[in-house]
């Protein structure tokens, strides 16, 4: 049997299945992913927390730099003095030696600054992403057991976009949207909202 042939067949057995299959209706609903993670209370709550670390590494830093500072100030004040015509030549191969310790020290402290914001910044990334892949497929399987539960044959993202930042879903009928009911499952254990600059 040639390939024509095969097509021909396939094509064949396909038309007499399809209205088998529109006997058959498919049961078919849609959910924003993206509502789900943006509105979970456990994805806000992630949130915080890496903000209040991302906050603390900041901060960190700034107490460095602010030695750094003293450091260049230390040496303003080194280089003003060995300007002046008075010193003696003793004096004067004193404070330079201090001088090239101090900007060595300088230089030391920043190259610890940078890598300690790097390595700090990277760690931080990486347990962002964990949560964040954590909280996801926490929903995908929530929509999984939604889909089973209920009997639908497939549902689709809606909020899902192709490489051209078109959604892949432009259209479904009859599909029912699951995206508020799985909501209120992912949110019915959330914590009370705190008021303003409360605890």
């Amino acid at each position: 049997m040639t390939f024509r042939q095969l097509t021909i067949a396939a094509a064949g057995i396909l038309f007499f299945a399809l209205p088998a299959l529109a006997q058959d209706k498919l049961k078919i609903a849609t959910v924003d992913m993206q509502t789900l993670f943006k509105q979970y209370h456990r994805t806000n709550a992630a949130q915080k927390e890496i903000n209040v670390a991302r906050a603390k590494i900041q901060q960190n830093n700034n107490e460095r730099l602010e030695a750094i500072r003293g450091l260049e100030d230390e040496l303003q004040g080194l280089r003003k003095q060995l300007d002046d015509p008075s010193l003696s030549d003793k004096r004067k191969q004193e404070l330079f030696k201090d001088f090239q310790m101090k900007t060595q020290e300088g230089v030391a402290l920043d190259r610890e600054r940078r890598e300690f914001l790097q390595r700090r910044n990277t760690a931080l990334n990486e347990k962002m992403v964990q949560k964040m892949r954590g909280i996801l497929e926490e929903i995908r399987k929530l929509v999984e057991d939604r889909a089973k539960s209920d009997d639908y044959d497939y549902v689709f993202d809606k909020s899902g976009l192709s490489t051209s930042q078109v959604p892949f879903l432009l259209y479904t009928k009859d599909a029912t949207d699951i995206t508020g009911g799985l909501l209120e499952l992912l949110n019915k254990d959330a914590p009370a909202p705190t008021p303003e600059g409360g605890n």
